[in-house]
């Protein structure tokens, strides 16, 4: 049996730490107020915590979990922009450029 490795990304991360923190959508809550609950939640709880809580309400809670994670993902993204580049070059975050290979160099 092979094993099979699971990589967290980041916005990931981030969208469990909102489903599991205590910000609704009927609060609609702005980019600030996200940010605020998903920091808040990492701290708390750290990010297996995050997904060990969110496992569990989707074990006990199928039927909402499945829509809450839905408003979690759209409100992290809103939040925190999109990880693939904008078309203004920027990585959907203002003031963050996108560099390739190219731009990289090793640490002197």
């Amino acid at each position: 049996m092979k094993l099979t490795t699971y990589r967290t990304t980041t916005s990931a991360v981030w969208a469990d730490a909102l489903f599991v923190s205590g910000m609704q959508r009927s609060d609609e809550p702005s980019d600030d107020q996200v940010r605020t609950a998903v920091g808040a939640a990492v701290r708390v709880y750290g990010d297996r915590g995050c997904a060990e809580r969110v496992a569990q309400e989707f074990g006990d809670h199928p039927e909402t979990a499945v829509s809450r994670m839905r408003w979690a993902r759209a409100a992290v993204d809103a939040a925190f922009g999109w990880p693939e580049p904008a078309p203004d070059g920027t990585r959907g975050r203002p003031g963050l450029p996108v560099t390739g290979p190219e731009g990289w160099r090793l640490a002197s």
